[in-house]
């Protein structure tokens, strides 16, 4: 369990990524960020430069997404993605695998992708998150992608970006996030040296401590305010 509040706080990328948020949405979103002094903001990538503006000073990170939402980029898209978020101030990057390569099983693709991104970001000083998008996989798309993390020493995997919605037998369409199954099945297949980000339904400060007992290190969330003030309610300082 986090000792205290502002270790709680570190466990936070507040993310700020939804296609409507607004550029004074955004501007909130940064200071509140800078306020609780949480691990990171993560924004959208034409607001890299915003962000840094903000978090200047602070310990806040600055992360943004490639690939976003569904992963389909050609590599040097990504590529240029990644180099133009390190060239606005970026720190951290969350890219979205190619889900339909990695459904159609070409690991090879998956793991030059993974490798080249790697590469770029470690040598921009940054870490590099990679998202699964759990709910497309089965357990051994997962199994395979964590060790494909593993041979490229990845810092974090991710589980989703919250917008992979699948397409129920009812033409519904709906997503699970960050489920206990997948949590502890990635923790499980990643190295000790690659921490686990769930991402997708963490809204509550039990959510935290739940995936906390699994192995989680980092969240995303958008409800950072009232998970802090529910901690503090309950009395960490």
């Amino acid at each position: 369990m986090p000792e205290s509040l502002k270790a709680i706080a570190k466990m936070i990328d507040h993310s700020l990524r939804h296609p409507t948020t607004t550029d004074q949405e955004l501007i909130a979103g940064c200071r509140l960020a800078r306020r609780h002094d949480v691990a990171a903001v993560c924004i959208k990538p034409y607001a890299v430069k915003l962000a840094g503006d903000i978090l200047a000073g602070s310990e806040v990170q600055v992360c943004t997404v490639v690939g976003f939402p569904h992963g389909c980029s050609r590599l040097d898209v990504k590529l240029d993605e990644t180099q133009l978020a390190f060239t606005d101030g970026a720190t951290e990057i969350d890219v979205v695998v190619n889900i339909g390569k990695v459904l159609s099983e070409d690991w090879e693709y998956v793991s030059e992708e993974i490798h080249r991104l790697n590469v770029l970001t470690v040598a921009e000083g940054g870490i590099l998150k990679v998202i699964f998008e759990n709910d497309y996989l089965k357990d051994f798309h997962k199994i395979k992608l964590c060790e494909i993390c593993n041979e490229h020493a990845v810092a974090f995997v991710k589980t989703s970006t919250g917008y992979g919605f699948v397409k129920r037998d009812n033409g519904m369409y709906s997503y699970d996030g960050a489920t206990d199954h997948d949590l502890a099945l990635m923790r499980k297949t990643c190295v000790p040296s690659i921490q686990v980000k769930a991402a997708g339904g963490v809204r509550t400060l039990d959510d935290m401590l739940r995936v906390r007992a699994l192995g989680v290190t980092l969240v995303g969330a958008t409800a950072t305010e009232a998970i802090l003030a529910e901690a503090k309610q309950r009395g960490y300082q």
